[in-house]
């Protein structure tokens, strides 16, 4: 008998160790994946260095930090008057004010066509810490600027978020959809429809909930609100990437890698949110969180 409730012993130490090995480097991975997405967020492409958005206008559309400039953007980089985006049609050409250093890939250019629906990919163009790009929303055509030295750089530290949590990695299942595409609202008040292959469905606390996923690549991405939104967690919701499986392999909805929208971050973001049908009665009390009284 003793025998037996050592071996029991051993047996429930080595069990116990290895649940808290196990939740030790799942934790690990949920702070890593945190990490990276700071370095994300303050990445030369990322959302904590913008610093203005601009749309256009067709016809002429001159930049600079003077108020008699239809763009204005007041950056000791600016000069009053440093060119013009020329919007005819479903192309926008830029051209440089003489005397003015505009570069693209480091080549200084005069005029350059910065966005047309048969160019691969949209050019940067570069005025010393500055870069700029054509962003194309619907009907709209929008300037991004970005300040590779931007203030905000070194004040962004790091995100509130929930503490890791294990039971908020929920087992899902892929339920396909007849319709391939739903609507999905911006900040901007523009309804776009998206490919949306499906749902993921869950249960937490012995009751199923469904969220519809948008086509990613080898992911499924979803916009979901839940009870925390707007108390704890951004307003308008969170985002979350679910790794899309081969049939038979099991799917999990981690929501621990629950993320604020780049609108939490700046001004200058045009979000998607989340549709009606993705707004769960319950708290989600895992990922990131939001301070609301933060000035962005």
């Amino acid at each position: 008998m003793k025998k037996y409730y050592s071996s029991l012993f051993v047996s429930l130490l080595l069990f116990n160790l290895n649940s808290n090995a196990q939740s030790s480097n799942y934790s690990d991975s949920i702070n890593r994946w945190h990490q990276q997405r700071l370095q994300d967020l303050k990445a030369p492409d990322g959302w904590i260095n913008l610093v203005g958005l601009f749309w256009l206008q067709p016809g002429t559309n001159r930049l600079g930090s003077s108020t008699s400039n239809e763009l204005i953007l007041t950056h000791p980089n600016m000069p009053a008057l440093a060119g013009y985006f020329e919007w005819v049609n479903q192309e926008v050409h830029w051209i440089t004010e003489p005397g003015i250093a505009i570069t693209q890939n480091s080549v200084p250019i005069k005029k350059q066509l910065v966005y047309s629906p048969d160019l691969l990919t949209i050019p940067q163009l570069a005025l010393q810490d500055l870069r700029f790009t054509v962003i194309v929303r619907g009907d709209k055509f929008g300037i991004r600027m970005r300040d590779l030295h931007s203030p905000a750089l070194d004040s962004f530290q790091t995100i509130p978020r929930f503490p890791v949590n294990r039971s908020w990695k929920l087992k899902a299942y892929f339920e396909p959809r007849e319709s391939g595409k739903i609507e999905i609202l911006n900040v901007l008040g523009q309804v776009n429809r998206e490919n949306s292959p499906g749902k993921l469905s869950f249960t937490y606390q012995q009751k199923t909930y469904r969220l519809d996923v948008l086509e990613e690549g080898d992911q499924w991405f979803i916009l979901f609100a839940d009870a925390t939104s707007g108390k704890t967690t951004y307003p308008t919701g969170r985002f979350l990437y679910v790794p899309k499986k081969r049939p038979g392999e099991e799917i999990y909805i981690d929501f621990n890698q629950a993320f604020n929208p780049p609108c939490a971050f700046t001004p200058y973001a045009t979000c998607p949110l989340p549709p009606p049908q993705n707004r769960l009665p319950i708290a989600v009390d895992a990922g990131e969180q939001y301070q609301h009284d933060a000035k962005k």
